[in-house]
């Protein structure tokens, strides 16, 4: 087990702290408008379409294991260990809620071991993210229960006489585990959870490095993705998509040629690349907004043939929960909202007894945007990033409502100070619910966020 040192933590939380939606649902995302009805392609193009969308997340998962592999070997847990704040700007929407301990494992020389502790009643999940960027498996309190235990991890081609063991699809998994923290105070204890959780795994090379971005010629982007191909091939359920990119060479155990084709037929190869980015970037695909926040589609982090939208998470969402496991909510705040002037707030109210449902834990957590879209907590003079189930001192209207009050400037009242969410002077901003084993009213949406309102200070 390693906790991260400073040279590793920008490469820690490039994988960490961006998992989930959150970044990829950015307010400026939600406005997306539908992309016109498109004509269809040439075949080639098609195929080199399809391609490109089948295989980005092989190619985002494989420079997420290039980037903490660098400094770490395979097989070996490493610990962050600090709580993120205003200062954490590595990454775009950090949380404030867990600690994160990451691995990446190769199971092609044998059998891995985990062992978690027992956790009493502190949420923690531990997922297993296969090369394709599906958890096919979640261990912790939703799953296996706080009581900890030991499990065996086995690669696609191992033999097993248990049946308790877990089969990972592909040869090379993360496993991501999550650690909830109640507040600074609660991190030492944290910490003794961190230091229990026990990885027993053989030593293993490290794989070739991969740096081709998605956005490398189409002769480098095909020829690595041919490479992740034939270290990770396409399942048996992916045998039509596998037959429709077919015509580029992309076929297993073979090698990419770009000198095979034409002139001609290079034009077409980078029209469909063109076409594949265009429908990347239409949000509108993502799910739907309701009262006023975006929510996610149904088949986030277990996507089977969906594999736009597994291309589009891996993009801007690398390694998101389900569902059932973590449901992310993003406002999709108004003009007139984002602005939020000298002399108003936003108002989240909670009628009473209808905070969100969920059988672990929520926050709504604020970011400034910068001027490039990303976002980051915001400097203030409450120390104060996120407001949840676990924050002391929030103040209940006598009714058994609550409201929490996002506003620029500190409020006038005691109580509206007490559940405030401080906004930053002048920079936009956003506002996002991360609801953590949500309860069915909230996964079939019976239950929904309450709109935001812009009203005046009292």
């Amino acid at each position: 087990m390693i906790s991260f040192t400073t040279p590793d933590r920008r490469r820690f939380m490039a994988l960490a702290a961006s998992t989930g939606l959150t970044s990829l649902l950015a307010p400026r995302l939600v406005q997306a408008q539908v992309s016109p009805v498109t004509p269809p392609l040439p075949p080639l193009a098609e195929a080199s379409r399809q391609a490109w969308i089948f295989t980005v997340p092989l190619a985002e998962n494989a420079l997420a294991r290039a980037r903490i592999l660098k400094d770490n070997p395979a097989n070996t847990l490493i610990h962050k260990r600090t709580l993120s704040d205003w200062q954490d700007r590595f990454i775009t929407t950090p949380n404030n809620d867990t600690l994160y301990s990451v691995a990446w494992l190769d199971l092609s020389a044998g059998p891995v071991k985990l062992h978690i502790p027992p956790t009493g009643d502190r949420y923690i999940s531990a997922a297993l993210i296969d090369m394709y960027t599906n958890n096919f498996a979640i261990l912790g309190t939703r799953t296996t229960g706080n009581d900890g235990g030991s499990f065996t991890i086995i690669g696609p081609e191992q033999s097993t006489h248990s049946l308790t063991d877990i089969r990972s699809p592909t040869r090379w998994v993360c496993l991501l585990i999550r650690t909830l923290v109640n507040g600074t105070q609660d991190l030492p204890a944290a910490h003794d959870i961190q230091d229990r959780i026990i990885l027993q795994a053989p030593t293993v090379a490290k794989p070739p490095v991969f740096s081709t971005s998605r956005n490398a010629s189409w002769q480098d982007y095909f020829a690595a993705a041919q490479d992740l191909l034939n270290e990770t091939p396409a399942f048996a359920t992916d045998e039509a998509v596998v037959k429709k990119i077919a015509p580029l060479g992309l076929t297993a155990n073979s090698r990419f040629n770009p000198g095979s084709f034409s002139a001609a037929q290079a034009a077409e190869i980078r029209l469909g690349l063109d076409r594949a980015k265009s429908e990347l970037a239409n949000r509108s695909t993502l799910g739907a907004a309701h009262n006023g926040w975006f929510w996610p589609k149904p088949d986030l982090g277990n996507f089977g043939q969906d594999y736009l939208y597994r291309a589009q998470v891996a993009v801007g969402g690398l390694l998101a929960l389900p569902n059932d496991e973590a449901l992310y909510l993003v406002a999709a705040l108004t003009p007139e909202q984002q602005t939020c002037p000298a002399g108003k707030h936003l108002l989240l109210h909670f009628a009473a007894g209808q905070l969100p449902p969920v059988n672990a834990f929520w926050s709504l957590s604020l970011y400034e945007a910068t001027p490039d879209h990303q976002y980051f907590f915001t400097r203030n003079p409450i120390n104060r990033y996120t407001i949840g189930d676990r924050t002391p001192g929030l103040i209940k209207n006598p009714d058994g409502s609550l409201d929490i009050i996002i506003s620029r400037q500190k409020p006038s009242t005691a109580q509206q100070t007490a559940n405030w969410l401080p906004a930053p002077l002048h920079a936009p901003f956003g506002l996002f619910l991360r609801t953590y084993l949500p309860q069915p009213a909230l996964l079939n949406r019976t239950w929904n966020v309450p709109p935001l309102q812009l009203v005046d200070n009292s």
